[in-house]
């Protein structure tokens, strides 16, 4: 209903649907509370079709009521308002020639932004979905079970705006400004063109650094909070800079922020960053207090209310009433007090204040104990080129992965930044004496992969592994995550150039690998 150009959102979409012709419907539900927008579509001459709230797909069904089965239908959402007539034009003329069932444009497959979409099929298979489906999500989504049948074929005659980071759709606030801009100071809104919109999408997305979302880079929060990092010479950078670089970071396609407790201040710069519009387009991952005031013999329900303390001063900081993952921040609190901790996160989850519980462990042994554990869904571990000490765990997370989800965050890829310095001295304080040895292997390898750049090397390898599902990087400026994303938009290596990486590697000690061990003076 928000306006845009002095139109509506849904009557804006709508006009553009049917600006070359095709008969558009604007499908909706029955309830009173959305007589106003019926209103609204009926005074603009916009056809309205009402239907069950609950179950979109029988109501998608209902509005064809009298289509033949191979009537084809074109389906759009109502807060997509860049898709035009040309458009849809384009994607049927792609259907039909390739004799298909199905086909969707948008996201990286079509090369277009998030926010460019639709979706083409059968009023039969609709029909078919209807008669089949089984799950709640299947009757919200409409179109899983055609997906599900035909496959996911995508449109890609515009593959080549490389324009599937940017984003197009209005969920936000911050959306609903950035499509007013697109559209501002337009005579006639309904007829501009994809292209003219999508060069000035490009205009004003200052923030977007890649052509395609970056769901592997996990942005590390820690330096938000407090100076990090061996190598850490900028410090912590301050509020509007720290904003700068968790909004950069999501509209490139990140899609994990990770924090802690304990990070000091991190959790707050965080929750505030994201209270600006951005907290629907990234997850946050926390870890939960060290809960170093409990002892080994500190009662169960003392335990349990210093987890729930935890628990809402994560809510407070971070600005919500529900946390999408919440770590252990330390892998024995999983057996310690008789469980009370798992016990009480569980509570949060069965309450919906809490979406999956993890572990952040610190070892291989650590890892090996945890993942015997049916309640641990996300698990963060430290790893790097140069750590040779998992291929038990590795095994054991792809086979726990055939069998239950479970998500694997890797941090400490450039083991706080070691691995990126030549300094001798800085890598003795990490109980590094043939560091050499260590340096020039890297640089070899780098000059061999990455045009010398040790850095792309080390997060290369680690985003290549097929058992990682992000990276976890933290940085102090916006070049730093600009530097990072640049890396991670390139290709992921194959398992040849892994072998060739794993097969000379030197061997650093546990006492090199883990940095607790490292001397801070």
């Amino acid at each position: 209903m928000l306006p845009i150009e002095g139109l509506p959102v849904v009557v804006l979409a709508a006009l553009r649907a049917a600006s070359t012709g095709h008969r558009v419907m604007v499908v909706t539900s029955q309830e009173n509370s959305d007589d106003e927008l019926s209103d609204v579509l009926d005074s603009h001459n916009v056809e309205c079709f009402r239907g069950d709230l609950n179950n979109t797909l029988k109501r998608f069904v209902d509005a064809l009521e009298g289509e033949p089965d191979d009537q084809i239908v074109v389906r759009l959402t109502g807060d997509n308002v860049v898709p035009d007539g040309t458009l849809i034009d384009e994607v049927l003329e792609d259907f039909r020639n390739r004799n298909l069932k199905y086909l969707c444009c948008g996201g990286e497959g079509s090369g277009l932004p998030y926010g460019v979409s639709l979706e083409v099929m059968f009023a039969g298979d609709l029909r078919g979905a209807l008669r089949e489906s089984k799950l709640l999500s299947d009757l919200e989504h409409v179109t899983p079970p055609i997906i599900s049948k035909y496959g996911r074929v995508s449109f890609k005659r515009h593959i080549g705006y490389a324009m599937a980071s940017y984003r197009c759709t209005i969920d936000t606030l911050d959306d609903y400004l950035r499509v007013c801009r697109m559209f501002k100071d337009s005579d006639n809104p309904v007829a501009l063109s994809l292209d003219s919109l999508l060069k000035k999408l490009r205009e004003i997305s200052e923030l977007t650094v890649v052509g395609k979302p970056c769901p592997r880079l996990v942005l590390g929060t820690a330096q938000l909070g407090f100076p990090y990092g061996i190598v850490n010479v900028v410090g912590k950078p301050d509020y509007d800079q720290a904003r700068n670089i968790v909004h950069t970071a999501i509209s490139n396609g990140v899609i994990y922020l990770d924090t802690a407790r304990a990070y000091k201040d991190s959790e707050a710069i965080l929750g505030r960053a994201l209270s600006e519009g951005w907290s629907s387009r990234a997850s946050v991952v926390t870890k939960l207090s060290p809960l170093s005031e409990c002892v080994e013999n500190t009662a169960t329900d003392t335990v349990k209310l210093y987890v729930e303390r935890s628990f809402y001063q994560s809510c407070q900081a971070l600005n919500t009433n529900y946390l999408d993952v919440m770590l252990l921040h330390r892998a024995d609190h999983l057996w310690s007090w008789g469980g009370a901790v798992i016990e009480s996160l569980s509570v949060f989850k069965d309450n919906g204040q809490l979406g999956r519980v993890g572990v952040s462990i610190q070892s291989p042994d650590e890892a090996l104990r945890v993942l015997d554990c049916a309640d641990v869904e996300f698990l963060q571990l430290p790893f790097n080129i140069l750590d040779g000490r998992w291929a038990q765990v590795v095994k054991r997370i792809c086979d726990i992965k055939r069998s239950r989800p479970l998500t694997v965050h890797v941090r400490s890829v450039l083991l706080q930044g070691l691995l990126t310095s030549s300094d001798s001295e800085l890598w003795q304080r990490a109980n590094c004496y043939e560091s050499l040895k260590v340096i020039e292997w890297l640089t070899d390898k780098a000059n061999t992969l990455t045009n010398g750049n040790v850095p792309e090397l080390c997060i290369r390898f680690v985003a290549s592994l097929d058992w990682v599902d992000g990276v976890v990087l933290g940085v102090e400026t916006l070049e730093q995550l600009t530097e990072n994303l640049t890396i991670l938009d390139c290709p992921l290596w194959g398992t040849e150039v892994i072998s060739s990486i794993v097969k000379d590697r030197p061997k650093l000690s546990s006492d090199t690998l883990n940095p607790s061990k490292w001397s801070v003076s």
